[in-house]
């Protein structure tokens, strides 16, 4: 594959030779970075843990290197903190949000020293009418002077690229900037990189999702166990490849094992079943179907529409279209209390501000979802009630002195127990599980797994969402995975492995099939 230096034309950035250690662990190993020319995107690529992060965060001058050499414009430099590589217009947008909520957009944009500045100190209008500039050469409306987090995750992002080109920037490095998007949101998000690039600043892209890759990199680098392993116009690269560089072995004999499986026979019973539905511009004829004890896995990357399914499941949202059925009869959920009292229980991704109110005792949270369709609490009820809360806490090992104690004392995967707890007590037949080990331990995780095995060897049929595919495979039967909102693959867990599953999660087998 030839790149843009190796036709004789001076690089704007080079970083070669790069080594770092941690310690024991050996992040980077000679690793190789170039973007030819300005207004160029590099797409930089790799599965986790072969080096992306701190290859980034040394051009960031967030880590000094232990080894090797970074050039700009052919002249080597040091970058020894994220100051010094701002003022030689090296900025990061980072995959975790750096914006201060309770400021406006254009506090935001211009932050600091850029502010714009009067004889009786901040001229705000001129730092409106500057911010507005910025987010316009972006091709973005947004009114500078609203509060940044009233605004939609997409559109904080556009307000992070605004910043870091009021600092000024060359190059732009753009981290999973798609991992919170959804499918238009992308659409604008590009747009904007492009409209960036035609000003001359090149962009490091960096994401999991291969689709994209092709869609918006020039050229592409292809990072593995802490070395450079492949690099080139992104026309060179196919998606088999693009995975034979990341992985470093052949994809196409794994390719056939990883297909779509025929849909079975529709002849057993189906605790869960859901057919065609669609949540316009989230998620697309979704067809699935959950048997009494089974664990079937969702996978697929943020804005996959995974979370968005099991919501609109518990009543949360409303589908445009299709049908759903809960033991072959037709459900239809007007809200969570009617999933509840259907026996649906749900487990959201944050246990902290979704899935329990720390303020309260364990039992609260462990009876609040039992006591919620019931009118009056007599005596008895609450008596038994406490006796559910107990029993559970027992069987999940929530380490507490009793049911009274806050559940805000809890380890995190103690009060993750205590928001699964909260379905054993409702007596749910059905669970739906988004993100079940987030936050918590190793320890911890295992006793998780436990728990929900034993839970679907009781008869409970559980639908689970995770990000970490590694998860999936260990807890459930079968995986169906959803890439662009849509079913592109119903696997059989026990013979997936990881490689085969980040295919489609990432998007290249289905960008092949279409």
């Amino acid at each position: 594959m030839t790149s843009t230096h190796d036709r004789g034309e001076r690089p704007l950035l080079e970083l070669r030779g790069i080594e770092k250690r941690f310690g024991g662990v050996h992040a980077l190993r000679g690793a190789d970075l170039t973007i030819g020319r300005p207004g160029q995107v590099l797409g930089l690529i790799g599965q986790n843990g072969c080096g992306k992060s701190t290859l980034l965060g040394i051009l960031s001058g967030q880590q000094r290197p232990d080894a090797g050499e970074i050039l700009l414009d052919g002249g080597p430099i040091e970058l020894g903190s994220p100051s010094e590589a701002i003022a030689r217009g090296i900025v990061m947008v980072s995959q975790e949000t750096a914006l201060a909520p309770q400021l406006t957009v254009a506090e935001n944009v211009l932050m600091g020293r850029r502010l714009v500045r009067g004889p009786f100190g901040i001229d705000w209008r001129r730092t409106e009418r500057a911010a507005a500039e910025i987010l316009a050469g972006l091709g973005v409306d947004i009114d500078p002077a609203v509060l940044v987090g009233t605004l939609s995750p997409d559109r904080q992002q556009m307000v992070e690229v605004a910043r870091a080109l009021s600092m000024d920037a060359r190059i732009l490095i753009l981290d999973e900037p798609t991992s919170s998007l959804g499918r238009r949101e992308v659409e604008g998000l590009f747009a904007a990189v492009r409209a960036v690039t035609a000003q001359g600043v090149s962009v490091i892209f960096v994401s999991h999702r291969m689709p994209e890759m092709f869609e918006i990199a020039d050229e592409i680098t292809v990072l593995r166990e802490g070395r450079t392993v492949a690099a080139g116009p992104a026309a060179d690269f196919t998606a088999e490849t693009l995975v034979d560089a990341m992985v470093g072995h052949p994809v196409n004999a794994v390719v056939a094992e990883a297909m779509p499986r025929p849909a079975a026979a529709e002849t057993g019973h189906h605790a869960l079943e859901v057919r065609a539905l669609t949540l316009t511009g989230v998620f697309e004829g979704i067809s699935l179907q959950v048997s009494p004890g089974q664990i079937v896995g969702l996978a697929g990357l943020t804005g996959s529409g995974r979370s968005e399914l099991l919501e609109t499941l518990f009543g949360v949202g409303h589908a445009d279209s299709g049908t759903m059925l809960l033991d072959g009869e037709p459900y239809a959920p007007r809200d969570p209390r009617t999933a509840i009292a259907s026996g649906i229980g749900y487990l959201p991704p944050d246990r902290k501000t979704q899935g329990l109110v720390l303020k309260r005792s364990i039992g609260d949270n462990m009876a609040m979802a039992a006591t919620m369709t019931m009118p009056r609490l007599r005596s008895p009820r609450i008596a038994r009630v406490r006796t559910l809360v107990e029993e559970a806490m027992a069987a999940m090992q929530v380490k507490a002195d009793g049911p009274d104690v806050p559940v805000s004392t809890l380890s995190g995967g103690g009060q993750q127990k205590v928001a699964l707890g909260k379905w054993t007590v409702a007596g749910s037949t059905v669970l739906l599980l988004d993100e079940p080990t987030r936050g918590v331990d190793v320890s911890a995780k295992r006793e998780i797994y436990t728990l929900l095995k034993a839970a679907a060897a009781a008869g409970t049929t559980i639908l689970v969402s995770s990000s970490e595919n590694p998860e999936l495979l260990e807890l459930c039967d079968r995986i169906v995975v959803l890439a662009s909102g849509r079913v592109v693959a119903d696997l059989d867990a026990s013979t997936t492995d990881e490689f085969q599953l980040g295919l489609y999660t990432g998007g290249a087998l289905y960008d092949r099939e279409d």
